[in-house]
Formats: structure tokens, sequence, C-alpha cells
């Protein structure tokens, strides 16, 4: 018999060949679909989250949205987020410099009007719980084809050994031997001339000019203009003794590429008045400087790029938050941009070789320990790829009197496209400290993000595989690293990649932050301008998805160094350990401040009691983070605690 089938059947038939088709034809999109809403689903359940935690975007309004270069987190428990003109030419044109105070517990943003542009300025925590920041943009660069105008580099000399002689913006050189003539763009002071005498005798022998650096234009665009040999320079509108005194050398006015130029201006950062305070300006113009608390709470600047935008010829200088006033160290020692200098358990500085870029690829980049006192510099040897130091990022490992660090990732100096999946660790405490390779990464990682965990872990997240970003080359992946293990754990995705210009810190209830990323193109064939990303994202860490977190309350709001205090808790009998972890400021994946240091700790009838360690070096005054940890390894939220 025949069979024949059914209406119903033909129709449900002849509708499963067109499903069968249409997903035929949108298979790959349909397979997207299903992988992302797996991987949805996947992410957000708890069991996967307990193991891996969990990201989440920060609901910033549009109003408070700005290019976050610079972050730090205040004793308020805020964070203050800088912009300045935040990478961006018109705005500086405008000067239009933006900061933004974020409030975690509130979810409340704030403006805070910005005086000068702080975009590219070095920052660090101060005694007094003020931030300081010093240095910034005075000029943004112009790439070679861009530059209209010959200018360059010229040094003032002045061999008058009665007077230093001051130069106003408008100051007219001409060229004694090629006529040409150039602009100064600034005022200059130029050192009276030094006399130099016979040590033995007594004699006077010489004098030796006084030197100042200014840089200068040509009046009128075009490459006539230019002038490629070293050249004196006749000074207009000087007459007398002054016209003979006073001169200029220029080696090469041209056209080429300039770089950004920094500037003097500090200010310190108000938590409670929530505002900037102007204070005293530095010697040296800075753009992408490192600032180091020193042991006894002054702070060591250094590096940089000056109002030239030439690299800072080692003039590092110190910050008295006392006077509010900065003066020379007297010693010279020179370092690429952003260096990433620590204050070592003795007093002296440790240089892990990371560093931001700009500098002398054969000068300054060799990792050492330093004693700013006699300017003497231990080299430390055995990195495995001292080549790709440049763009790396140096975690000090909990805890801090382990005086053992870690230096992650990098690339090669400039625009290059190698870069560096390595850890290499080394323990200063050793007699003759060395690198050596710890766990690696899964691929070469330049900008690699680096925060203290309240846990003794530390996270290791965004970074890109190439220069800025380029080829689509960002990592969206995330680590906590095991100091106690040396091993990496691979835990929840971010959603946004993050390169230069980004940078993470801890907050005080155990969630980090993590900001920026200025990609240099926005497409994988880079052919499209890159957008800065202005979307914030916050890491939960595993610990905070377990049942409870132990608790401190009461207890005093500041510890002396070698003093104790108790406070109470009612989870006394799980706890492990306490530690003060102080607050980060970070740029560029650079951030020097955070620390670590482990307090003894007793228990007491109704909670424990700790022990601040005496040693200054490891514990420098200021405002710390309180965490203690249970026998799970869950952390309690940050207390602020003062140490005078």
């Amino acid at each position: 018999m025949n069979y024949r089938p059914s209406r119903r059947t033909r129709r449900l038939a002849i509708t499963g060949v067109v499903v069968l088709a249409l997903a035929g034809m949108n298979g790959p999109a349909l397979y997207r679909f299903g992988t992302e809403q797996y991987h949805d689903y996947k992410i957000n359940r708890p069991e996967y989250k307990a193991e891996n935690g969990h990201w989440d975007f920060l609901d910033v309004p549009s109003e408070f949205r700005i290019n976050t270069i610079h972050a730090a987190l205040l004793h308020t428990g805020k964070v203050l987020l800088i912009a300045g003109s935040g990478n961006n030419q018109k705005n500086f044109d405008a000067k239009k410099f933006e900061s933004v105070l974020w409030d975690p517990k509130t979810d409340t943003y704030k403006k805070i009007p910005t005086p000068k542009d702080m975009f590219c300025a070095g920052h660090t925590q101060l005694p007094d719980g003020k931030l300081l920041v010093a240095g910034g943009t005075k000029r943004y660069e112009k790439l070679e084809g861009d530059v209209t105008k010959a200018g360059g580099l010229m040094i003032v000399h002045n061999e008058d050994p009665d007077a230093p002689k001051t130069l106003p913006a408008g100051t007219i050189f001409t060229g004694k031997k090629n006529g040409k003539t150039y602009v100064s763009k600034d005022p200059v002071l130029v050192e009276k001339a030094k006399k130099i005498f016979d040590k033995q005798t007594g004699r006077f022998l010489r004098t030796e000019a006084g030197l100042g650096r200014i840089y200068v234009e040509a009046k009128a665009s075009g490459k006539k203009y230019e002038s490629g040999t070293e050249d004196n320079y006749r000074v207009h509108g000087l007459t007398g003794t002054d016209a003979k005194n006073v001169y200029g050398i220029a080696q090469k006015l041209a056209l080429d590429k300039k770089d950004f130029q920094g500037i003097k201006d500090a200010y310190e950062f108000d938590p409670v008045a929530e505002k900037y305070i102007t204070v005293d300006p530095m010697n040296e113009a800075r753009w992408y400087p490192t600032l180091t608390t020193l042991e006894d709470g002054k702070v060591l600047s250094l590096s940089g790029l000056d109002e030239i935008g030439q690299i800072v010829p080692g003039k590092d200088e110190i910050y008295d938050p006392a006077t509010k006033k900065w003066e020379y160290t007297g010693v010279i020692r020179k370092f690429p941009t952003y260096p990433a200098i620590f204050l070592m358990n003795n007093g002296k500085l440790f240089y892990s070789g990371s560093n931001a870029g700009y500098g002398p690829a054969d000068e300054g980049r060799e990792p050492g320990i330093w004693d700013l006192k006699t300017n003497k510099f231990k080299k430390i040897p055995g990195l495995s790829d001292p080549d790709m130091m440049e763009t790396s990022a140096t975690v000090r490992l909990p805890p801090a009197q382990d005086e053992k660090y870690m230096v992650i990732g990098g690339g090669g100096v400039g625009e290059s496209e190698k870069s560096s999946e390595k850890s290499r660790l080394v323990d200063l405490k050793e007699p003759n400290p060395r690198f050596k390779d710890g766990d690696s990464l899964d691929q070469g990682t330049r900008y690699p993000s680096a925060s203290l965990m309240p846990d003794d872990t530390v996270l290791i997240t965004g970074g890109s595989n190439d220069y800025r970003g380029r080829g689509g080359s960002d990592i969206l992946q995330a680590r906590l690293y095991d100091a106690k293990t040396g091993t990496y754990r691979r835990v929840a995705d971010p959603a946004v990649g993050r390169n230069y210009h980004s940078g993470s810190l801890l907050l005080p209830d155990g969630r980090v932050m993590i900001f920026g990323s200025d990609s240099l193109y926005s497409d994988k064939a880079n052919t499209r301008p890159g957008v800065f990303e202005q979307r914030i994202e916050i890491y939960t860490p595993p610990y905070l998805f377990r049942d409870a977190r132990p608790k401190l309350t009461g207890g005093p709001k500041k510890i002396a160094r070698g003093g104790t205090a108790t406070f109470e808790s009612a989870h006394a009998g799980s706890l492990k350990d306490a530690k003060l972890m102080r607050p980060s400021a970070v740029t560029h994946v650079t951030d020097v401040d955070q620390r670590t240091v482990a307090l003894k700790m007793k228990k007491t009838k109704d909670g424990i009691s700790v022990t601040v360690p005496k040693n200054r070096a490891l514990v420098p005054s200021g405002y710390y983070m309180l965490f203690v940890t249970d026998d799970q390894g869950t952390p309690s939220e940050g207390t602020w605690i003062e140490v005078p």
C-alpha cells in the first residue's frame, strides 16, 4: 500500500528543510550566538565565580567619562582618576584638563578642577595622606612631516661670573656663520659663570660658563631655514659686556620629529578638601617622570622629558613635604622614562629595569641597587632577555619583608614588535642578587597590569602582544600569581583589551579596578586610528564569592612603627594573618607605591592585636589598609590606618 504523507506532515517537512537551509546560510552566526549565550551562562554560574572570580563594567555616567591615564587610591577610600588632556591634542589646545573623583562605596562621581595638563605626570602618596603630582605636558609631539618650522635645542652660555642672566620668551638668535635667525619660545635663566681655582695654590685658573637650555624655532616655515651644523649664535638686544658674555650654541635646528615637552609644575591633591593645591615647582621640567618615596618621607623625582623634549640629563631632585620645596640630589644618574624604582628595606633604591620607553637604548637600562647617598650603583645580572624590559611591569611580591620582586612581560625598545612572555624573579636578600626566570605567561605581553591582593596573590591582567595593541593583539586574559608556589593560575577573562596608558589598583573592599588603554589602531588591519578606552572594569576575586568574610571593629586610627593595636573580631578564632597594604598610585603600568607589609598578629579574648614593624624604610609614613585573612584565605575589608 502506498503511503501518502498528510498535509501537516508535508508542512512540517517543508519547514524543516527551510530551517536547515537557513541554518546552513547562517550557521556561523547561530554558532557564535550559541557560544556567546553559553559563555555568559558559564561565567555567571556561582561555582565558576567562586573558582575564577568575575568581571563587571563600572556604570560611569557619560559626563564623567574621561581618558584615564593615572589613578590613585586615597585614604578617604575614593579613587582619583586623572586624564589631563588625555593624549588628545584638541583637549590640549582647548586647555581642557580633566580629573574625576570616584567613590566606590556610593558609586558617585565628582569633577575636579585641574589647573595644568597632568597628562603623563608622576605621582606618589605623601606621609600626610595627600597625593603629590608633578610634571605633565607642555607641548604635544610633532611627527616628521608635520613640523613646518625648523627648531631644536639652543644652549645659552653666560661667561659673566658676577650675575646670572634671564632671556625672555621671544629672544632672537642669529647664527654667526649661517646667518639664520631663530626665536626662543620660553624665558630662560642662565646661571652665572663659575670661577675655577687651583685647589693647591688657590690661584684663579679660568671661568666655566653658566648654561641655560631653551627651545628655539625659525620665524618662518620652510626647509631653507634648517641648520644642520654647529654654530655660535648672537643674542639680539644685549649691549656692552653682556653682548660678549652671553651667546648661544646649537648643533642642529631642523624639521625632524619633535618629542613631547614637560612642565615643572607640582601639586598636592588634598583628599579631604578634594582639590589640587599648588606647591613649589620642580627645578626640571618632566614628562614621564617617576616619583619614589624615600625613607624619611621625602620624594625623589627622576627622569622624564624636559621642556626641550629631551631626556632630563640625570638631574634628580627631592621634594620635602614639610617645606613644599625641591632640591637637587647633587648626584647625576640617568634612567629612561617612568623607571620602576622602589625603596628597599635598607633605605637604598632598587631599579628593576622596567620603564616606559623614552631614552637611549644603551644607557641607564640595566637593573641594579642604587645608593643615593654615594651614587654607587650595583648592577644585578641574570636577565635572560635584557633588551625587552620596556613596557614591562614590576611588582614587589608579598610580604615586603622578603625583598623579592617580579618583572612581568615587556617588549623591545620603541615601536618594536618584540614582546616577552617571561616573569623574572630576584631576591635582594641574597648576598649577590641575580635574576632568574619564573613561571611564564602564554605569550609575549607588553603593558601587563599587576595588583597585589590581600590574600597575598597578585592579579596579572591586560597587555598586548605587539606595540600599543597593533594588529588587534590585545590579550583578554587574567591570572592570579601565587608567590609561595611561584605559579600562575588562569581566572575569569576581562571583556576589554588593555595596552598603552592602562593600569589597575586594589580597592579597600578587595576588588580591583582596571582602567585605560590607548590602542594605536582600532582594527586588526591597522587601517583605522585607535580610540581611547574610557570603560572601566571591576574584577571581583574568587574570595568574595565565599559564604562569609572576617570583620574587624574598634581599634585605633593610628599605629606608630613598633606599636601594637587591638581590634575586635567575632571571627578571631579563624584568623590566620594580618597585613598593611599601601594604596596604589599607578600610571603606564608603573606602580612603585604598592607594597604588602606582614604584621605580627596575636589573638586576644575578643579579637586580635597587631604590631607594626619598626623599620621606617619598610613602612614609610602614611596611610595603609589593614587586612586580615582567615584560614580559607578570605580577606576582610581594608581598615584605614595611619602610620604617623
